[in-house]
């Protein structure tokens, strides 16, 4: 099988991943007053696989430019790994996700990061995280981005994700 990717982003690939689309929510803990940020926070719940963001906006415009300033914004995505993508087995194949953010951002894949590659920091970094390294039909997953607007001390601009993608390998 040669590579294939799918866009995040395109309804008809988000279908084949059984997926109803991107949810996103601004905030560290979304809901929360002042964003959810206070002192020594030891993590953000939305990060978690099995955090609840049914009320969460539902959108297919990870490109649009949210907030300003300080903030933070998170982007989760629900999908089934397929059997067949464009009639081709995909079992055993590695499944990657890949997305460049602005500024900073963290991945989480079923409400883990890999510490070493999954830090998104700086304008026009591209990323490539680890989903499955050999693709099981069937298995569902939560990926959640977390979005932050830097530099810290000084923000400038706004939030906001260029592109993600799955790619089988």
């Amino acid at each position: 099988m040669a590579r294939v990717s799918l866009n995040l982003e395109n309804k008809t690939d988000l279908r084949t991943l059984g997926s109803d689309g991107w949810k996103i929510a601004t905030g560290l803990v979304p809901g929360e007053n002042n964003q959810g940020l206070v002192a020594e926070m030891k993590g953000s719940p939305a990060r978690l696989a099995e955090y609840d963001d049914s009320w969460w906006e539902s959108s297919g415009d990870i490109q649009e430019r949210r907030s300003s300033g300080f903030t933070f914004a998170w982007y989760r995505l629900h999908v089934k790994t397929p059997s067949r993508i464009n009639g081709e087995d995909v079992a055993g194949k590695r499944l990657v996700f890949e997305t460049n953010v602005d500024n900073y951002g963290e991945v989480y894949v079923d409400g883990k990061i890999d510490r070493a590659i999954g830090v998104i920091t700086g304008n026009n970094t591209p990323k490539r995280i680890m989903v499955e390294d050999k693709a099981t039909p069937g298995t569902n997953h939560v990926i959640a981005v977390l979005v932050a607007n830097g530099p810290l001390g000084e923000p400038v601009g706004t939030i906001f994700m260029r592109y993600a993608t799955l790619a089988f390998e």
